[in-house]
């Protein structure tokens, strides 16, 4: 069920206040007046999440996705977001890649929302716990813009009072200061939120489980080889200790939803697997994702992806004997046909032939309506929520975590993977047991390219796994095997995106990334 929006904020909230006139109109919102109504304060929380939905973020016309452009998985021929100069090693500081200026942008924006609110809050005439749970709510949301920062810039100036002018000219906060306070902010969060939402009403807002579920997130990232900190093995430890909290989190809910298709449908929206998701709504908080996909195919996937999937019998191309070299496509993890149309499928009610998708033959499934119906129209606007959280990462999360943490991967491992496995039809789905601990980790990330493929999550994988220079360097290939273009990834530079030039021109304490 679609979550409906708060009343709508006004524009005076979302800015610094300045100078105030000593008289204060009284038949209109302004900067004073605007708490003083349970209407208005619910409208500022409202600024808070509304920030989720812009092109930096996790909205725009398919930010999300287009990610995934930037990562072996698909091939953006026209650099929608700025995602292709990145995949190519071309992205400049001038700035010739717009997602790395919007999220910058984009996210300061929403921590701006989010400081306004919890500096001023406690005017407003609501019951003490009711805005006690909002304050959660908007901490929840400024650790999550803050982590965009931190995984994608590096340092970033930590800014936690409301907007003022004299924070135009800080210098960069040490990361490591700045994950801090993301910790802080989330266990704060969880300390409030209720374990799920309990009522129509609460669809979409913060709850404990999307707090613990992005702490894992961040931990996950914290332990990795790319921030090769020296307590790395208790940082992996608190990241499966944070999943499991979820996996455990009492009056939750949380389950695989039966159907992997279905679950990326507009039907199926706010399921037991979704923990947080991006409230879309059309026509007013929608994406093009129908759009990009079926007519602009410019999330086109790629053969690398195709030939990562399992076979059926949960072994790779490799290894299994089902695999046939004339029908690449035949008796695959069904999770492939149902995130990936391929020539041969039937899509719209019509064979797809290898010039359907012209830039690589295939387009990307998941996210959008289209599916064997004929004659499906193509809607300017989608609604399909984007779930930012989900519970198969949990468990992906979980067992990724236990196994770097653990000599050797235990049972919890194992049942971890056995689930999402399971759910994807797999026969067998269980794993050879006497797994050393670096074969489970090549088998964990696999299985998370292919569970999350599509989800605009494996560029941030492929970086805090240190393994991007050595996935991305080289040509990619359509269907057919043939190179598109040749990518370029510099380890000395692109593992952190660059502090753009026109925000080093309006703040020049902001110093430059190395190399950049």
């Amino acid at each position: 069920m679609k979550k409906l929006f708060y009343t709508a904020v006004t524009a005076m909230i979302l800015q610094s206040c300045g100078h105030l006139l000593d008289t204060i109109p009284t038949d209109r919102y302004t900067i004073e007046n605007f708490w003083e109504s349970e209407k208005g304060t619910i409208g500022a929380l409202t600024a808070c999440y509304n920030s989720l939905t812009k092109s930096g973020t996790f909205g725009g016309t398919a930010t999300v996705l287009w990610e995934e452009t930037a990562t072996p998985n698909a091939y953006n021929y026209d650099n929608s977001g700025g995602f292709n100069v990145i995949a190519l090693g071309t992205h400049t500081s001038a700035t010739n890649s717009a997602i790395i200026n919007d999220r910058w942008n984009h996210a300061y924006e929403g921590i701006g929302r989010c400081n306004m609110f919890l500096a001023r809050v406690d005017r407003s005439p609501l019951d003490e716990s009711v805005k006690e749970r909002m304050k959660a709510e908007a901490k929840f949301l400024r650790a999550l813009y803050y982590y965009l920062l931190t995984t994608y810039y590096g340092d970033a100036p930590l800014i936690l009072d409301e907007p003022n002018i004299t924070q135009e000219r800080l210098p960069r906060t040490p990361r490591a200061e700045v994950v801090a306070q993301i910790l802080i902010d989330l266990d704060d969060a969880a300390g409030v939120l209720p374990p799920r939402y309990t009522t129509v009403s609460d669809i979409g807002r913060a709850t404990r489980g999307a707090a613990l579920a992005l702490k894992a997130r961040v931990l996950l990232f914290e332990a990795s080889p790319l921030i090769n900190v020296s307590n790395n093995a208790q940082r992996w430890a608190d990241a499966a200790a944070a999943a499991k909290a979820v996996m455990e989190l009492q009056g939750a809910g949380y389950a695989l939803f039966p159907n992997y298709r279905n679950l990326f449908m507009l039907d199926n929206e706010n399921s037991s697997e979704s923990i947080f998701d991006v409230q879309f709504k059309a026509p007013e908080y929608g994406t093009g994702f129908d759009v990009v996909l079926r007519q602009y195919n410019t999330v086109a996937p790629l053969r690398n992806l195709v030939d990562a999937y399992w076979m059926r019998d949960g072994k790779t191309k490799e290894e299994s004997n089902l695999y046939d070299a004339n029908n690449p496509y035949a008796n695959r993890d069904p999770r492939m046909a149902q995130t990936i149309v391929y020539p041969g499928a039937t899509f719209r009610g019509s064979v797809v032939t290898a010039g359907t998708f012209v830039n690589t033959g295939y387009t990307q499934k998941k996210y959008s309506i289209y599916d064997e119906a004929p004659n499906s129209t193509i809607p300017a606007v989608s609604e399909i929520n984007y779930m930012i959280l989900r519970y198969a990462d949990v468990l992906l999360m979980y067992a990724e975590a236990h196994n770097e943490a653990s000599e050797v991967p235990d049972q919890s491992v194992y049942d971890a993977l056995h689930a999402v496995r399971r759910r994807a039809g797999l026969d067998p789905y269980t794993l050879p047991s006497g797994l050393s601990k670096g074969e489970m980790r090549e088998i964990i990330r696999r299985e998370r390219r292919i569970e999350l493929a599509g989800e605009g999550l494996y560029y941030t994988d492929i970086r805090r796994w240190r393994i991007a220079e050595e996935v991305m360097n080289g040509p990619v290939h359509n269907h057919a095997g043939n190179p598109i273009v040749v990518r370029s990834f510099n380890p000395q530079r692109d593992y952190w995106w660059p502090i753009t030039d026109r925000q080093r021109e309006l703040n020049p304490e902001l110093q430059p990334n190395p190399n950049w």
